[in-house]
């Protein structure tokens, strides 16, 4: 059960749930349906509420605070900026903005040296495909259907997951396709081999019919995160680097979510080899104590715009407080290894403990991911892969699943029919481990709805 934290004040819990309700409009949300956990307090992997009831943050808030709650060096940044300079246009030049894109531009892949600054992640993809589009003269963009990539117009029109159905006008230019995915293939390949050759033949069909020469860009998430972590089979995203050079598309990785130790590297794309053109960053760049996000962009199309204005900019392009917080937590994750320890506990916790798991339990179907980045597939039946609940429908099963890991002291990243495992990257293998047996015993749920 969950412990109790000392810091208990149920009263003061109801006046803030009260107030929540009365005035607060909650994203993705029908309003009267539901029943936000009203936070007391949070510090490095938990949080509790105001009756003391503590969890360990098995979801990272939004898979982003991945250097867990008031990290007190980058806390003591944001503090020490607010002293001495709050707010600056982003037009002006500022030490601790410099700093920040430094610092990015160092960890970046090749030479995406140039740091364009969001307030998040949505707008990071907003600006690389308005970049991308301007840099080719071309006005189509390619995206997987298996994805997010954000709210804002054009982005929820690149996303491929249920929640673009609303708001998909048909009209944003936007082509999906198929990536890979062995375990739910739309190729109907025997293996990782297979799959990332009919992956590759499928991208390069649709551009064929698309025609080529209408396509800015290609943009993938390097690792998809809330459709389902799906790690890309070896050479896949070398062949979406090659397609697109022959056809002089720019390669777009999104690394919003999969970015900064989150998959035991600073980037995703570290595992792969692989360059992009422009890669999209928010979240894990400063664990999200002020909002900032980003596009690093090639020295090719960084030229496009020496001569020429870009057309686009955000009052709070590069936010002091924010870049503050950036250079804090990139400085933390090298002194302390927070990156290799996310690595660490991937290879030796969380990757073999799910593993073990998944021998157990029935109900799941798959173990995949990287460093603190893991999803559990949950079925119904293993043999035919049935979804434990439908794809983009609610079910009891996940919903008593979710239950059963709150009633244990664990909060879990719940999409469709997965779990997701994407603790801070500064979990311990305590904290790990404290996590896979609340795990255990919430899957013992989860069974029940196996055939």
């Amino acid at each position: 059960m969950s412990t109790q934290h000392p810091a208990a004040d149920p009263a003061a819990g109801a006046a803030v749930k009260a107030a929540d309700r009365a005035h607060v409009f909650h994203s993705w949300s029908a309003q009267g349906l539901i029943d936000p956990l009203a936070v007391a307090g949070a510090e490095g992997s938990y949080f509790w509420d105001y009756d003391g009831n503590r969890y360990l943050d098995f979801s990272s808030q939004l898979v982003n605070t991945n250097i867990g709650h008031q990290h007190p060096k980058v806390v003591a940044a944001i503090q020490e900026q607010a002293a001495r300079l709050c707010t600056l246009a982003p037009g002006f030049a500022v030490d601790v903005r410099s700093e920040a894109a430094r610092l990015i531009a160092e960890r970046t892949p090749g030479d995406l040296d140039k740091i364009f600054f969001t307030n998040g992640g949505a707008e990071a993809v907003e600006n690389a495909v308005r970049m991308a589009r301007l840099h080719t003269g071309r006005p189509k963009v390619l995206s997987a259907y298996r994805s997010y990539h954000g709210a804002t117009a054009a982005a929820i029109n690149l996303t491929g997951d249920p929640r673009r159905w609303p708001s998909d006008t048909a009209s944003a230019g936007v082509v999906h396709f198929w990536a890979p995915f062995p375990y739910r293939s739309p190729f109907h390949s025997d293996g990782e081999r297979q799959e990332c050759e009919r992956a590759l033949q499928h991208l390069e069909d649709t551009i064929a019919f698309e025609g080529p020469a209408t396509i800015a860009a290609i943009v993938l998430e390097t690792v998809p995160g809330t459709a389902g972590i799906m790690v890309p089979p070896p050479g896949y995203l070398a062949g979406v680097r090659e397609i697109c050079d022959r056809h002089g598309i720019v390669f777009v990785l999104d690394e919003v979510m999969a970015g900064f130790g989150r998959t035991g590297r600073w980037f995703a794309a570290d595992h792969f080899g692989v360059v992009p053109d422009l890669l999209t960053f928010a979240k894990g760049v400063n664990s999200g104590y002020v909002p900032l996000g980003g596009v690093a962009i090639s020295a090719e199309i960084a030229a496009t715009f020496a001569e020429r204005p870009y057309p686009g900019g955000l009052t709070y392009s590069g936010h002091p407080l924010a870049c503050a917080s950036a250079v804090a937590t990139i400085n933390a994750m090298a002194e302390e290894g927070i990156v290799e320890n996310a690595a660490r506990i991937g290879e030796q916790v969380l990757g073999p403990g799910l593993r073990e798991l998944a021998e157990r339990h029935p109900s799941i179907g798959e173990v995949r991911g990287l460093g603190v980045f893991w999803a559990l597939e949950l079925v119904k039946d293993r043999a035919t892969r049935e979804p434990l609940v439908p794809y983009a429908a609610p079910g009891e099963a996940m919903t008593a699943f979710t239950a059963a890991c709150k009633d244990r002291g664990l909060w879990p990243f719940v999409n469709m029919n997965r779990t997701h495992v994407v603790p801070p990257c500064t979990i311990t293998e305590a904290e790990a481990k404290e996590g896979l047996a609340a795990l255990d015993e919430a899957l013992t749920v989860a069974d029940g709805f196996t055939a």
